[in-house]
């Protein structure tokens, strides 16, 4: 069973090239961020002429999430459970799904944009949230996996140059202890392996050739339960997909499983 996550940078831009790689790939479930539409907009007939059912969380023009599935998608649960407010919305940031023999969740974590920025501390409250909504899944009776955009470079590893990140979002302490605090919930990182080069990084900034340069970073990531890692049998970041006209600046990141 394949799955994925990705972020798009907007589906109906990118709709051609998610039709084409959901064809090509072979992937049974995507997990989808950053959709940059309503509900309304979503274009689930075609994705249904495509054979995946969908399910979706968008409002607008910013944030959105979605589940695309050919295995089933049932049990969805639209938002974050205790999920915090920005501006007194709770943004479309996570929905979860049971998608044949998986409990899936897609998550969009808040940016944080700077350190001393209120969406830097509802990035701390939403990540908070996110902890303990998970820990009531992961001893579910099905495999489970939070996958996503988290916006949170796990090591220094995971960002092309640490220094030029010194101060800034992504990297600080308390958004990697997050994560820690994700793992001490019982799930376990599931880190992909590149197709070139020698750090499997997810995103490149459009700018300043980031991306031929290879000057990018690893986060959108698959975090799953026992049941779930133990069933991984590859992991990789599809290089390829960032590549060319109109790509997101986000490559999709591929999860097989033995199931």
């Amino acid at each position: 069973m394949r799955i994925a996550t990705w972020n798009v940078n907007s589906i109906t831009a990118r709709l051609p090239r998610l039709l084409a790689w959901l064809e090509s790939s072979g992937t049974d479930v995507l997990c989808i961020q950053e959709t940059k539409c309503t509900a309304e907009q979503f274009p689930a007939e075609a994705l249904r002429e495509a054979g995946y059912e969908s399910a979706v969380n968008a409002t607008g023009r910013w944030n959105g999430v979605a589940l695309l599935s050919r295995v089933g998608l049932t049990d969805v649960v639209t938002g974050l459970p205790g999920g915090p407010e920005y501006e007194g919305v709770q943004e479309p940031r996570a929905i979860s799904a049971t998608c044949g023999p998986l409990r899936l969740w897609s998550v969009y974590v808040p940016n944080g944009r700077e350190v001393e920025h209120e969406h830097y501390a509802y990035k701390l409250r939403w990540l908070e949230a996110l902890r303990k909504a998970a820990a009531a899944e992961v001893a579910g009776p099905l495999p489970f996996a939070v996958l996503g955009d988290f916006n949170v470079a796990p090591t220094d590893e995971d960002v092309w140059d640490p220094a030029l990140f010194e101060g800034a979002t992504h990297v600080t302490p308390a958004e990697r202890a997050a994560l820690t605090a994700l793992e001490a919930e019982g799930l376990g990182e599931v880190v992909p392996r590149p197709l070139k080069y020698d750090r499997a990084y997810t995103f490149w900034d459009y700018r300043e050739l980031r991306f031929p340069k290879n000057k990018g970073m690893r986060i959108d990531l698959t975090y799953g339960n026992a049941a779930f890692t133990a069933a991984v049998e590859d992991s990789y970041v599809d290089r390829e997909e960032r590549k060319g006209k109109g790509a997101s600046d986000h490559a999709p990141v591929v999860v097989d499983l033995d199931l």
